[in-house]
């Protein structure tokens, strides 16, 4: 019965239900004495809250996870980070492998949908090294993380420092931006293998599994004709060249600002990590609120744009950021088709390209707009701006208003984190019946524009 109903159900529709229903399951344990410390009470919207910034792998709190939650509060949370940073299908194919069941071609396209992914071929495939890679990566995070913890002092036993360790790697490497120590990283601001292992581990998230995946292949050679694909050639120089803009603009902005009086050495670090949290990680070794309203709005767009398809991260993604510049570059150029690596971009890829993006820019401009309405001048335009753009490219770095928000406030926050995690595509499938139309070709006719 609960199977014929599934198949009834379109595969966008059916995804999307599934994280809501687990988002609805972990705000009901989050809601549980269990998972609060001694004398804490957490209200439903903060719980809400709470879960799906941990789901939408976002990082945005109205409440101090570690103040806030216990042991098993952490670890309901370290399982709500797997769950929306690696996807449900990925999880959903564990537990088939698990049960040795077959994927048959409904999970399939589930999938498909989930990941991102243009084609049905080698997904079972790329859902075992998913797997692999994120346990594995996790594990030795978590390891490192812990013996460090402990042999520096920063925790005072061997559980404390490995379960501590377990819940920064995760939420790292997934890009969930959560953190137990109540100030994120800044205790760590002078710290430089911390913050090094953590940038290794948010970019490991961050550009995608199909990267990791090609990366994995040639590392093991045993194709010895392997080329890296265009779209891991397009998000390695696009992530590379965000980070590195991102690092000196912020660099050169603070230096006589936020950064006046601070080692070189730390200047650097900080600028460098900065620009690689704001892919769509959240964790901070500075105070966001202290920056020059310069670095405020770079990083607010670099959140905007975020992490790279078919990761753990959110934002419009940075292929439809390449994209949108390549095809601004040969218009410039007065090319007729679009061209990078030596490849013509399809005329599709380039259409979603600018509706991603243009409906991208107006659901942030709606949700700057219901914030500012919800909090009748409380806050500032930049205030709100960056905290939304954080929500939407699922980041989670913030100016420190989130908690202090009013319900309606966060409820946009909330929504446009949703929209985040799941993408503009499985988005925008919600509103498509699957019906195949008709092939009508109109006459065509000249409009003038710019």
């Amino acid at each position: 019965m609960f199977r014929k109903i599934i198949r009834k159900m379109a595969p966008a529709h059916l995804i999307v239900s599934a994280y809501v229903i687990g988002v609805a399951v972990i705000t009901a344990l989050l809601m549980l004495p269990i998972s609060w410390k001694p004398g804490v009470k957490v209200s439903f919207i903060d719980a809400l809250f709470t879960s799906v910034s941990a789901v939408s792998v976002t990082g945005l709190t109205t409440v101090s996870t570690g103040d806030t939650f216990s042991v098993f509060g952490a670890s309901v949370l370290i399982f709500a980070f797997q769950f929306g940073g690696i996807g449900i299908m990925t999880l959903g194919s564990f537990y088939w492998f698990l049960l040795g069941e077959n994927i048959g071609l409904l999970e399939r396209k589930l999938i498909m949908i989930d990941q991102n992914r243009n084609q049905l071929a080698g997904l079972v495939q790329l859902m075992k090294l998913v797997l692999l890679l994120t346990l594995s990566i996790e594990l030795l995070g978590t390891i490192i993380f812990g013996v460090y913890f402990y042999i520096s002092g920063y925790t005072d036993s061997v559980s404390h420092a490995l379960f501590n360790g377990l819940f920064h790697s995760v939420s790292a490497f997934t890009n969930a931006g959560f953190d137990l120590f109540g100030d994120s990283l800044l205790r760590y601001t002078d710290d430089y293998f911390v913050q090094g292992l953590m940038m290794a581990l948010i970019v490991l998230g961050a550009v995608g599994f199909p990267v990791l995946t090609e990366v994995v292949e040639w590392a093991r050679r045993k194709n010895k004709r392997f080329r890296f694909s265009l779209f891991t050639k397009v998000t390695m120089v696009t992530h590379a060249i965000l980070i590195v803009l991102g690092f000196l603009v912020i660099w050169l902005t603070e230096l006589g600002h936020s950064f006046a009086g601070m080692p070189l050495h730390q200047q650097l670090m900080n600028s460098l990590f900065a620009s690689v949290t704001s892919r769509s990680a959240g964790l901070t070794t500075i105070d966001i609120a202290a920056l020059h309203q310069a670095s405020l709005l770079l990083i607010s767009v670099l959140m905007f744009i975020g992490a790279s398809p078919s990761s753990v991260g959110g934002g419009v993604r940075t292929t439809t950021i390449a994209v949108i510049v390549s095809v601004m570059v040969s218009f410039a150029r007065g090319d007729k088709e679009t061209r990078m690596f030596g490849r013509a971009i399809s005329r599709d890829d380039v259409y979603k390209s600018f509706v991603f993006f243009a409906m991208s820019v107006l659901l942030v401009i709606v949700g700057i707009f219901a914030v500012l309405m919800a909090e009748a001048h409380r806050y500032d335009l930049s205030a709100v701006l960056f905290e939304v753009a954080s929500a939407f490219g699922t980041c989670g770095l913030s100016t420190g208003i989130t908690g202090s928000l009013h319900d309606s406030g966060k409820i946009t926050l909330i929504l446009l984190m949703f929209i985040g995690r799941i993408g503009m595509f499985l988005f925008f499938s919600l509103f498509t019946s699957g019906k195949r139309k008709p092939d009508i070709k109109y006459i065509e006719e000249k409009l003038i524009i710019g």
